[in-house]
Parts: C-alpha cells; structure tokens; sequence
C-alpha cells in the first residue's frame, strides 16, 4: 500500500502557516483543526518546517507563557523528512520509526503535496493485516 492511497482515502488538506506567525496563532490553528502538526510554509507550497504539539511544549517549558509570542521559525522544526506519494506503508513507518515523529509531510515536485500522520499509517497497516487474514480463511475454506 502506498502513501497515495492514504490521501485517496483521507484526503490532500494539510493546515499550514507561515515561519513570522507566533505560537500563539499555531495553538489555535492546531486546536481549531484538532491535528497535531502543522507544515510552514513561506506562501508557497515549498516545506520550510513543521510545527508540532511537542516542538509547542518544549518552548513553553523553556520560556513560559512567553513562548506563546516567540515566532513559528524558533520553535519549529527545519531538517524535515518527507515522503512522497509511492512511499510505502513500510517506508513510512521506517521513517516515523527512526526518527520518533507522528507526522510525515508528503511532498510532490518540490511541493507540499499532503501529510500522513502515525494514525493514518497505523490504520491503514491494520486494514491490510485483516484483509490477508481473511484471505487466508478463504484459501482454507476452499482447500
């Protein structure tokens, strides 16, 4: 299975912002949208970063309340991995795996082109588990 099929099913959207936005704006972005990650990008569609709940939490335990005026490019994070649309599901998982994130921004010539999150991959692993399952109960019942 791959990483297109993911957004077939779930769809392109990806919330983003841009890198001179403050904590204070991604917050409710991220709450309004109930995601956990958001993509920065500089008003295009090229990833500059990504902003998720942890990146979040760990300014805040820095700086405080404060952190919420700190803009996006402090907090975020810029070496960002992506995956692109023939990614596999096992591809994917490597990647969240190795490098211990929930969220993996698809990217397409250059250009965001949708995200997977850890939900996503897992759902989609366990649908694919359940199917060879009963295909393996078919192949038995016909035997």
């Amino acid at each position: 299975m791959t990483v297109k099929a993911i957004l077939e099913q779930k769809g392109y959207d990806v919330f983003t912002l841009g890198p001179d936005a403050k904590l204070s704006e991604a917050v409710k972005v991220l709450a309004e949208h109930r995601v956990g990650a958001l993509v920065i990008t500089k008003g295009d569609k090229r990833i500059a970063g990504i902003l998720s709940e942890r990146d979040i939490v760990r300014v805040i335990a820095r700086d405080g309340a404060a952190a919420l005026d700190t803009p996006i490019r402090d907090a975020m994070t810029a070496k960002v991995k992506v995956c692109h649309e023939h990614s596999t599901v096992n591809d994917v998982m490597e990647i969240m795996t190795r490098g211990r994130f929930r969220h993996l921004p698809v990217e397409k010539d250059g250009m965001l082109y949708g995200i997977v999150s850890i939900g996503d991959v897992v759902k989609r692993r366990i649908e694919d588990v359940e199917r060879e399952a009963e295909e393996i109960k078919q192949y038995i019942a016909t035997a």
